[in-house]
């Protein structure tokens, strides 16, 4: 059973190295050959330094064979916009994100299940404990990828959620300055860059955009797209109606800045409330056996030694 087991693993690792031979990149990107240009001109650069640019090339190499794998998964898949939009909020905007995610789910799951199908026996567990092993960390290399993009795409909402009250404080100060929207959204994003990297970056695509011709309108839409957030979409349908109707934007944005504040604030005693609740479970499994221990323990001892000196 073991040598069958060998065997197969070792076919499996053929094909899957022709397999990858077949859809990796027949040319290196740009970058790689620059860093192996720099790599043999630099004679006097630093072992850390090549070690560095080894690391790089390494991962360039892993991400064109991510992208191949996706790209013939998405040629024969469905539309993927939904995904794009999906990795954009998460923070990975670029063309190569859907490809680079559709093969990390694809490669994973086979190199973790081929992993353990070549450890676990060689350790000597069972087959019946190999292949619950297999199933088991093969479904954990389909999932992880979703799972760590969607944390990213959480954290990035939740920094933006944090940051956006105090972003339109500077933006109506900035209106009612004297400023033009499109140079309020520029300063905005210039001052908001300590607080929140994410937002003052969407907040100056917002001012590419328009300066590339792009309608006001369009760009803003698209800022509410670019990050899912519903108090960003709630202020963008707002700008937009003030701009068409022709209200105070000065106004608008000192009572949608006041909604948000309220809404941020209901969010943290509604967190409040939540940590009651969430505290049980270590009170109970933690902080109350030990608690019995300290408390009970000498008791214990007292009475167990009571008894076996007792005689009747």
């Amino acid at each position: 059973m073991l040598l069958l087991t060998v065997l197969l693993v070792a076919i499996s690792a053929g094909l899957a190295a022709l397999f990858l031979a077949e859809v990796s990149p027949g040319r290196q990107s740009v970058l790689a050959r620059r860093l192996e240009e720099l790599e043999v001109a630099g004679g006097d650069a630093t072992p850390e330094v090549l070690r560095r640019r080894r690391r790089q090339v390494q991962a360039d190499r892993l991400l064109g064979i991510l992208e191949a794998v996706g790209n013939r998964a998405e040629s024969r898949g469905r539309d993927t916009g939904a995904l794009r939009l999906y990795l954009t909020q998460a923070g990975y905007p670029g063309p190569t994100a859907p490809p680079v995610y559709l093969g990390s789910r694809i490669l994973l799951p086979g190199a973790l299940a081929a992993t353990t199908l070549v450890l676990m026996p060689a350790m000597g567990f069972s087959p019946a404990w190999v292949l619950v092993a297999v199933a088991w960390f093969g479904v954990v290399g389909y999932v992880l990828p979703a799972v760590y993009v969607g944390s990213q795409r959480r954290a990035r909402q939740k920094e933006i959620q944090k940051a956006l009250p105090d972003a339109l404080d500077l933006l109506v100060v900035c209106v009612e300055a004297g400023l033009a929207l499109n140079q309020a959204l520029m300063r905005v994003s210039d001052e908001v860059e300590r607080l929140s990297p994410v937002l003052s970056e969407q907040l100056a695509l917002v001012n590419l955009e328009i300066r590339a011709g792009t309608a006001r309108e369009e760009a803003l839409r698209n800022l509410g797209d670019r990050t899912g957030i519903e108090d960003l979409r709630s202020l963008v349908a707002m700008l937009i109606q003030t701009d068409r109707f022709g209200t105070s934007i000065a106004q608008a944005l000192r009572v949608h800045a006041d909604t948000v504040r309220t809404k941020r604030r209901q969010r943290a005693e509604e967190a409040a409330a939540k940590t009651t609740i969430k505290l049980v479970f270590p009170l109970v499994l933690f902080i109350f056996p030990a608690m019995f221990v300290v408390i009970l323990g000498p008791a214990m001892i007292q009475i167990l030694e009571t008894l076996q000196n007792f005689r009747p």
